[in-house]
């Protein structure tokens, strides 16, 4: 049982953490090039939001919008 818990031990820390420590040591070198993953990330929801407003304002314009009071039909 215990090289069970060791084979899982060594998947988190030497496969699927491996990039998470590049990043960590590339932080030292370069403070942008370690925080790419985190613009790419801001800009992709950047992107999502603008388009999400321009979808609610492309409704609103055509009427679709369906605005009401209550939230339940049995509230009324």
């Amino acid at each position: 049982m215990t090289s069970f818990f060791e084979g899982i031990q060594y998947l988190f820390v030497n496969i699927l953490f491996a990039p998470l420590d590049f990043l960590r040591a590339l932080e030292l070198k370069s403070w942008f090039g370690a925080n790419t993953i985190n613009w790419i990330f801001m800009i992709i929801c950047a992107v999502a939001m603008v388009y999400w407003i321009k979808q609610l304002k492309l409704h609103k314009e055509n009427g679709e919008e369906f605005q009401d009071t209550t939230a339940h039909s049995f509230l009324k």
